[in-house]
């Protein structure tokens, strides 16, 4: 009878058990809330929020501000990474690992994952171990390579396979450390296989680190896929370790990293997602070629039930009116004379320059740019006049003359002006004679100058 009770009592624990996460951050910062997310590859999953606790405590004779915060996870929460995001404005976020566990840390809110310590769980506490060890490992070695290559004269192989041996040993003995534990494949992904021997070259060092990168990665498994992990490998691959600073050798790198790495997507769904998150980041750099090579070469390919097509759109869409891309078309009268951006031919040059009367600044800056212009005859201007309604503009125009004048109304609604992302006035896109747009100055001093060189 006593061995029911107590196997009733040990499922009732087990099937009710509650775990804590609790953090520490030193100093605090002036934030009200911590949020805790499921991350799940490119994405993270809202799970609840909470408050922080301030205290002040001694830390070496001063008094110090720190925040204390505290989850207890539902009894429906996921195994799997997780992250708590602070500082809303500006972020800040630390990732961790749940395994039916206290999850407990401390963290310097400035340098989270610099300065991260846990102090409850197994998991976390293993595989933070593991990765601060590594990484000095890892440095240790490539610290020989890079010695041996600029000192070619002097033999480092024997000290380079002491360290060699001691990487190899280090990531087997946590493979083994971490049997049964959640982390045990990202300790195994996270091991890039170094040469055995010295490398002649910088050349071959660069194409050994490459060529080896995802050796490691298992892009199959579920653990790696729902985490940062993958995505953050990724990031390391695409945009740091195929670097250049020259420019067309860059948009080749970037295009080769690419092809080399979207075929080892097996998951579609995940590929999707990468792809959105890459040319995400080529957007924000205002890199066309690379989205639209992602698109049409990559995005373009996956099955069409999980492509977005609004999302495909709105990248177009935004990218429309960046250097690089012929100018969006648009047409206007004047007199009885219906015209058109793309059709004009009398210039090798154009400026098309979004303005106001309604501005104070244009109505200063736009005259300027008309005396600028006056010897220039290589350049016409399209002054395209977002207004209210047309009784400024039609009193101001007379002061422009030889240049072709279009009115905008519904100002910023204007459906031309939204073609174009026009969010302030003045605005400037110098065009070639085949209405390509080769710059976007800010000032009427950048136009001026882009001008002088052409």
């Amino acid at each position: 009878m006593k061995k029911i009770v107590l196997f009733i009592f040990l499922i009732s624990t087990i099937s009710f058990a509650q775990f804590k996460v609790e953090g520490t951050m030193v100093p605090t910062i002036k934030t009200d809330w911590v949020i805790l997310y499921k991350v799940e590859g490119t994405k993270q999953k809202f799970i609840k929020n909470t408050t922080i606790k301030i205290d002040s405590v001694a830390i070496q004779g001063k008094k110090q501000a720190i925040g204390t915060f505290s989850f207890t996870l539902p009894k429906t929460a996921k195994v799997g990474a997780y992250r708590i995001s602070y500082r809303l404005k500006g972020g800040g976020f630390v990732d961790f690992f749940y395994n039916k566990e206290d999850v407990s840390f401390g963290f310097h809110p400035d340098y989270p994952s610099q300065s991260v310590t846990f102090s409850k769980s197994k998991e976390n506490i293993t595989y933070k171990t593991f990765t601060e060890e590594y990484t000095n490992t890892r440095h240790e070695l490539d610290s020989i390579q890079v010695a041996a290559l600029n000192n070619i004269d002097t033999d480092y192989q024997k000290a380079y396979s002491k360290v060699y041996n001691k990487l190899t040993n280090l990531h087997k003995s946590y493979i083994k450390k971490a049997e049964n534990m959640y982390v045990l494949p990202f300790i195994k992904a996270s091991y890039r296989a170094p040469s055995k021997e010295l490398l002649k070259s910088p050349k071959d060092f660069i194409s050994s680190m490459k060529n080896t990168f995802f050796d490691s990665t298992d892009f199959t498994n579920k653990s790696l896929l729902n985490s940062s992990f993958l995505v953050d490998r990724i990031t390391d691959y695409v945009f740091y370790v195929n670097y250049s600073e020259d420019l067309e050798t860059q948009k080749k790198l970037y295009k080769e990293s690419v092809e080399l790495l979207i075929p080892k997507l097996k998951d579609d769904v995940f590929k999707k997602e990468v792809l959105e998150f890459l040319i995400n980041r080529f957007e924000n750099q205002k890199n066309i070629a690379l989205v639209d090579f992602l698109l049409e070469t990559q995005y373009n390919k996956l099955p069409k039930e999980i492509q977005n097509t609004s999302f495909k759109e709105e990248k177009i869409k935004l990218l429309a009116a960046e250097i690089g891309r012929v100018a969006p078309d648009f047409s206007w009268k004047e007199g009885e004379e219906t015209l058109k951006l793309s059709t004009l031919k009398d210039k090798k040059n154009y400026i098309l320059v979004f303005w106001s009367t309604g501005c104070s600044h244009c109505v200063r800056e736009v005259p300027k740019l008309h005396e600028f212009l006056q010897e220039k005859d290589s350049i016409g201007v399209v002054a395209f006049a977002l207004e209210k309604d047309d009784l400024g503009w039609k009193n101001f125009k007379p002061n422009l003359p030889g240049w072709y004048h279009v009115l905008g109304l519904k100002k910023w609604e204007n459906k031309i002006a939204r073609t174009y992302n026009i969010y302030s006035t003045p605005s400037y896109f110098i065009l070639d004679k085949n209405k390509k747009i080769i710059a976007k100055p800010e000032e009427l001093k950048d136009v001026k100058a882009f001008i002088e060189k052409l």
